[in-house]
């Protein structure tokens, strides 16, 4: 998955999260955090592993409540993996 397709599917969870937003504004603030740190990592030309981690992490923590957030995150989680990131 290029970068492109990567931009595309944090658009998708952007426009999840404005559909159906996690139960606590903590939740819906993580995810807003990944986004951005997924975002700024694609800016860069220095690329951390500990980013795909912590997508895994919330892809565990939304799986049973919002499953469609989990599938969206875990597209991502794939194309970082696919991208060495």
């Amino acid at each position: 998955m290029s970068a492109h397709e990567l931009r595309a599917q944090l658009k998708t969870l952007r426009e999840q999260l404005a559909q159906t937003p996690p139960s606590s504004s903590e939740d819906h603030a993580e995810l807003q955090r990944l986004i951005q740190q997924i975002e700024a990592e694609l800016d860069t030309t220095t690329q951390t592993t500990t980013l795909s981690h912590s997508v895994n992490l919330a892809v565990e923590r939304f799986e049973i409540d919002h499953p469609s957030l989990a599938v969206t995150l875990r597209n991502i989680g794939l194309a970082l993996a696919n991208m060495g990131i």
